[in-house]
């Protein structure tokens, strides 16, 4: 809430490691945060990332080669997702010999200095009409990783690319979903070949502010009262949204003779201001929700979601209309948005 400006630094913290910790079980990583930096009044990376430490978080995802996050989290002990801007993934699709120096400048030296790249991520919700290109990117990615013994089919860094629930056709009931365009049953069986997951961006507030005569709010954010959903394609019971979408993604996998790729839930979030149902009772309501439910998973995949809540900080410059500069859990000050309870 916007009171929670002036709340003293201890409580922000006290409170917002409640939450991020609540319900996990111990040796399970599974929520991390997305940081971004579209704004002039962002505390500096270094100070960002002992702000994750401080809280406890041990997964971050960066959308582009940040070099002053990067040499921050040396020895950091938080993972990261890191991105191609949507801008790279022509030069990377266009010959093995870009893709090898991307790797060369922007993850061996950072790897190799105990920088823990999980993921690295082919640009971020791309069109489908650059499907040829993002196809070839992450296949000249992960030649260039295996070169440098950085990847492969084992271990290392997979690669892999992040969607929108937009990219599946008849996603209700879950069961039903299946990919729209042709492409994506190309990604998912290099996905599979390479032991990567799907990085879906999953955003219930977007279906909700679109269709809100048709999907009740408490089943958007989680809340006691919705009425639950019956998939007669798998029997299953869904009691909120973000589950439903999460099957959907999978149901599609599924069809596109992936069923083995895992689902990891790059983005998702909930507005605090800006337009409609963003508010801060509500983004509390989703964001402590999904992470108190994600340890659980979905009716169709019982276990830990890897999941991002997006974001860090509301970014004063990223575009779009207003509620895109409101998905912060923290303002740039790093005193909390809203409060978040814990257990």
């Amino acid at each position: 809430m916007p009171g929670m400006r002036g709340s003293t630094p201890v409580l922000a913290l006290a409170l917002l490691v409640g939450v991020l910790i609540a319900d996990v079980p111990a040796g399970v990583q599974s929520i991390g945060v997305c940081y971004g930096i579209n704004g002039n009044n962002l505390p500096p990376p270094s100070d960002v990332v002992q702000f994750y430490k401080s809280l406890g978080i041990t997964s971050m995802r960066v959308y582009s080669v940040q070099l002053q996050a990067l040499d921050a989290l040396r020895g950091s002990g938080i993972s990261v997702i890191l991105g191609t801007t949507n801008n790279d993934v022509a030069v990377l699709a266009s010959s093995l010999s870009s893709a090898a120096a991307w790797v060369q400048a922007n993850v061996k030296p950072y790897y190799r200095a105990a920088v823990d790249v999980r993921y690295i991520s082919v640009g971020n919700e791309l069109a489908s009409d650059t499907a040829q290109g993002i196809l070839a990117a992450m296949r000249n990615l992960n030649d260039g990783l295996a070169a440098e013994g950085l990847g492969g089919a084992g271990a290392g860094i997979k690669v892999s690319t992040a969607v929108r629930l937009d990219v599946i056709a008849n996603s209700f009931p879950p069961s039903a979903a299946v990919f729209a365009q042709p492409y994506m049953g190309d990604v998912a069986r290099l996905l599979a070949a390479t032991g990567a997951p799907l990085l879906a961006n999953v955003y219930p507030y977007i279906a909700y502010r679109n269709s809100p005569r048709d999907i009740q709010l408490n089943y958007a954010t989680f809340q006691p009262g919705a009425t639950a959903v019956r998939d007669a394609g798998n029997g299953h019971v869904y009691t909120n949204l973000f589950d439903a979408m999460v099957d959907a993604m999978y149901a599609a996998l599924e069809k596109a003779g992936a069923p083995g790729v895992r689902v990891v839930v790059s983005e998702t979030g909930w507005p605090s201001a800006g337009g409609f149902a963003a508010t801060p009772e509500n983004a509390r309501a989703y964001n402590q929700g999904m992470i108190d439910h994600v340890a659980r998973g979905t009716p169709n995949r019982p276990g830990p979601i890897e999941a991002y809540v997006f974001a860090m900080f509301n970014e004063n410059m990223k575009p779009g209309d207003e509620t895109e500069r409101n998905f912060g859990l923290f303002y740039p000050n790093k005193s909390p948005v809203y409060p978040m309870k814990f257990k």
